[in-house]
């Protein structure tokens, strides 16, 4: 993988939308970086950070808004989700605006788009912190 995704050493973080076509890289240097192997959709403790597959077709199945309040369910204070797309040209991509949209409406902020491998990348989404 080309760039970290700046998930620190211990986090942990849970993982969706994991179909075939993920990119087995990306996810052992994420597995690298914290040291700890991704959790699925069923883990029901605190995570440090989010990884959302999404591709045009997922989509037709359900919204990906939903999917990231989903994710901000267990996210803990200061975590951050990334949603990892196909690039541009393969199967199943979608325009960045679309990510950018979900995420407002979910309550998330884009802040950043990288390549993460040789078919995908990558759009940071950060929280705003919970009000205590």
């Amino acid at each position: 993988m080309a760039v970290s995704l700046g998930f620190a050493s211990d986090a942990i973080v849970q993982e969706f939308y994991v179909d075939d076509d993920v990119d087995q890289a990306v996810r052992d240097a994420i597995e690298g970086e914290t040291g700890h192997p991704l959790v699925d959709v069923d883990y029901a403790d605190v995570v440090d950070g989010a990884i959302v597959w999404w591709r045009a077709d997922d989509a037709e199945e359900e919204d990906l808004a939903d999917v990231l309040v989903d994710a901000l369910s267990n996210l803990d204070d200061g975590g951050l989700i990334w949603v990892l797309i196909p690039k541009p040209g393969r199967t199943g991509s979608l325009p960045v605006a679309d990510v950018e949209d979900a995420a407002t409406i979910a309550g998330l902020h884009s802040t950043t788009a990288a390549s993460v491998g040789s078919q995908w990348a990558g759009i940071r989404l950060t929280a705003r912190p919970r009000q205590r």
